[in-house]
């Protein structure tokens, strides 16, 4: 599936005139992970598609107003669901990744970019 195929596939994904719509870096790395898994084979295009569709419909079920702003809070949801069903990575391993992410964005001073490498816990620091 060719990636406009792909983009075709998801008509409720945020986009303008010139294709996809992030307004936050992470919407657009959590897009590009989930490429980037489907193009080596990590899940087809449907199981992908099956599993945002499950996430927003228990977002929907649970009082999400479905206005647009927490679509890609349920695209990083499926996407972590689908890889520890896959066993491309253990819950354990997403949650300290989780934890990481969350420890450095506390930590990075406001208005800078969040980086792992700003959690002081972090090998790299």
């Amino acid at each position: 599936m060719s990636r406009p195929e792909l983009l075709a596939a998801l008509p409720e994904l945020p986009r303008d005139a010139e294709g996809p719509v992030f307004r936050e870096p992470w919407e657009a790395q959590a897009f590009a992970m989930a490429v980037a898994l489907h193009e080596r084979g990590a899940f087809t295009w449907t199981e992908w598609a099956a599993a945002l569709a499950v996430e927003i419909k228990a977002a929907q079920a649970e009082g999400d107003p479905d206005t647009g702003e927490t679509y890609y809070r349920h695209w990083l949801a499926a996407l972590e669901k689908l890889v520890a069903a896959k066993a491309l990575a253990s819950d354990a391993e997403l949650q300290r990744r989780r934890d990481q992410w969350d420890r450095a964005a506390r930590t990075t001073p406001h208005g800078q970019p969040i980086e792992l490498g700003n959690d002081p816990s972090h090998p790299g620091r």
